[in-house]
């Protein structure tokens, strides 16, 4: 099966709540729409954007098909598309992968290496997630996998240690790309945040001609959870870039939307399955020609 159609598969959910709406509304009611939305987890702000801005289109083309006219209103949420991957391939860098425990992180940190290592880039992987022996036998596991090594510490060490040996290495052997894992779990939301934010200050500080990439993981599954996970993180530690996990079928795929629309912030990575090919860089055109897949 092609990445296209995994994709749509991914989106099957969210795509059969909107398509059912629109065979009950008319551009005067939008309620069943609202509803439909809503439901795909397309957040209360972002569904009442999308709704004015469909009046808002239907007004100026009202011989058009509503359904064209959310497939547009919903596009130009999207910042035009752009491959991460590309831009991984120009210089050298250090990806800091962030996120709550549960959300993939470290699958996404696995996928993520091979996906560079198969364009010719050379990778280490950093086991920064030093208060779980479980995270860096895990990521241990994928460095075998995808034949990446890992620079790791023991359970319990300095995470900010870790990341600073982990550079360390990297300049010594001239590796192109460092991918750090961090915890996603502490005793508090504040101590979680000022560890990652040491991490990233030895980063900072280390990393010379590396350029420095914040990575956050979230789990399409957790819906409107997702997006005060991404307000959190981001509030910390200003994330570059988003990777949408587990759009498999299972999940709802509107909070792509909400993200994208409420905090800016891009999505450029996204998995819909359980397989090492699994994860590609994002394209919004894919996602919204496959959430819209036989509608027009």
């Amino acid at each position: 099966m092609g990445w296209f159609d995994r994709l749509r598969q991914g989106l099957e959910k969210t795509r059969a709540l909107i398509k059912r709406s629109f065979s009950n509304i008319s551009a005067e009611d939008l309620e069943e729409l609202e509803i439909a939305l809503l439901s795909a987890d397309v957040g209360p702000k972002t569904t009442e954007r999308l709704l004015e801005e469909l009046k808002a289109r239907w007004k100026a083309s009202p011989d058009e098909k509503l359904s064209s006219l959310l497939k547009s209103s919903i596009t130009s949420l999207f910042p035009p598309p752009f491959n991460i991957i590309d831009r991984f391939l120009n210089g050298k860098w250090v990806i800091l992968v962030i996120g709550v425990n549960g959300s993939g992180k470290t699958t996404t940190i696995g996928k993520l290496g091979k996906l560079l290592k198969d364009r010719g880039k050379s990778v280490i992987f950093v086991a920064g997630d030093t208060f779980r022996a479980a995270a860096i036998e895990q990521l241990e596991i994928w460095g075998e996998r995808v034949g990446i090594p890992v620079i790791k510490h023991r359970e319990g060490a300095d995470p900010g240690a870790v990341a600073f040996d982990g550079l360390k290495s990297a300049k010594a052997r001239n590796i192109d790309i460092v991918i750090v894992d961090t915890a996603g779990r502490l005793h508090t939301k504040y101590n979680l945040m000022e560890e990652l934010k040491k991490v990233r200050r030895v980063i900072e500080r280390e990393r010379e001609d590396y350029q420095l990439y914040t990575l956050l993981v979230i789990d399409a599954t957790m819906g409107q959870n997702a997006i005060n996970q991404a307000k959190m993180f981001n509030e910390a530690l200003m994330v570059d870039g988003i990777a949408v996990t587990k759009l498999d079928g299972t999940a709802k795929g509107g909070v792509v939307i909400s993200i994208v629309s409420e905090l800016k912030i891009p999505v450029v990575l996204v998995g819909v399955g359980e397989d090492i090919d699994d994860m590609q860089s994002f394209n919004s055109e894919e996602f919204v020609n496959a959430l819209f897949w036989e509608m027009n």
